[in-house]
């Protein structure tokens, strides 16, 4: 099914304040009545997926001219090697999340709550505004990868990365981030990202390996890293008390 629809100049900025807005909702639900944020997230999650269903229940094609041009542009970089849009804008995304999370207040004051929220209130961080700030932030990537999702496959349905959101997880846990929070690095979470994508090249260029044996490499490389944060978070705490 092919259609015609807003111009994509006027979409993609509605699409991408509606993910901010969103995601800032599901912060003040979290902080304003102390809900379970995996909880919240979950239902944000069922909740926009239902209504993207309710949009269409089938693949919905883009056919739009700026669209279709801006999904094929090529940025060369010299000896035959070139990069897409979705792929300039994700470095982009990384770089500036990079920036803001270690030399912004904003950024600081994440890990600080991460690593203590009682310690935070007591420096006079705005912690409210700092977590809610956070989910909108989230939702407004969340967003533009929708967006870049677009661009690869020039279309848009309900159904498209589902699961992936697991797959976030194991690259931000993969890459070093503590899941009890207050350490953590976005170049950290590129690498884990790299590595999930070679395990799963190295699965499809072995030919005689099943897809499915991608699921089971990355969640026994989680497994493993999550231990490993233990081990090194117990050794860390002996350490301090024998200090």
């Amino acid at each position: 099914m092919q259609v015609h629809g807003w111009h994509p100049l006027a979409a993609i900025p509605l699409v991408l304040v509606l993910g901010a807005g969103f995601g800032g909702l599901m912060g003040t639900l979290v902080e304003r009545y102390r809900l379970q944020p995996f909880v919240v997230t979950l239902a944000g999650m069922f909740l926009a997926r239902g209504a993207a269903t309710l949009l269409s229940v089938e693949s919905i094609g883009i056919d739009h001219g700026f669209h279709v041009a801006v999904a094929n542009l090529r940025i060369p970089l010299g000896g035959g090697a070139s990069l897409s849009v979705g792929a300039v804008i994700a470095l982009l995304v990384v770089a500036g999340g990079a920036v803001l999370a270690g030399m912004t207040r904003f950024g600081r004051s994440v890990y600080a709550i991460g690593g203590s929220e009682q310690s935070a209130l007591l420096m006079g961080l705005p912690v409210a505004a700092t977590r809610i700030g956070v989910y909108a932030l989230s939702g407004f990537c969340s967003a533009l990868a929708g967006v870049v999702y677009t661009f690869y496959m020039l279309s848009g349905y309900s159904l498209h990365a589902s699961g992936l959101e697991l797959d976030a997880i194991a690259a931000v846990v993969i890459g070093g981030t503590l899941l009890a929070g207050g350490s953590g690095y976005v170049l950290g979470t590129l690498f884990g990202v790299l590595v999930l994508g070679l395990i799963q090249t190295l699965i499809v260029f072995d030919g005689t390996l099943s897809s499915w044996w991608t699921k089971i490499a990355i969640g026994g490389l989680l497994l493993a890293f999550c231990l490993l944060q233990r081990l090194l978070s117990r050794r860390a705490t002996r350490a301090g008390d024998g200090g």
